[in-house]
């Protein structure tokens, strides 16, 4: 077992910090935290594996996020089997010079 300091927030996890799977392996470093700004909630982590390869970890997969760990629901096994993340998926900020009435009905936001 490592030490893996305090739970953070999710969008507080560094780059490069070791992610282990439910049955205690390392299988990777975070490359990338997936937020869904919309929804306010983890869509997922992109993680680099020890082979290179790099595999996306659906938000539900994920157990807990620490200073120093990311913890998964899922076995080194299922994690070696996850596919790449999907080339090309939008990201969406506010649109701040949208007026109040589009942002009530959800046109406030942008392709960014």
């Amino acid at each position: 077992m490592t030490d893996e300091g305090h739970a953070i927030h999710y969008t507080a996890v560094a780059r490069g910090t070791p992610v282990y799977s439910s049955d205690d392996v390392e299988v990777g470093t975070v490359d990338q935290v997936v937020d869904n700004y919309r929804e306010h909630i983890l869509d997922g982590i992109v993680l680099k594996a020890a082979d290179g390869a790099i595999r996306f970890v659906d938000g539900p997969e994920v157990a807990r996020t620490f200073e120093r760990a990311v913890r998964l629901t899922i076995s080194a096994d299922e994690v070696a089997k996850l596919p790449p993340p999907e080339r090309g998926a939008g990201s969406f900020r506010a649109n701040v010079r949208a007026g109040r009435l589009s942002r009530l009905f959800g046109g406030g936001w942008k392709r960014g």
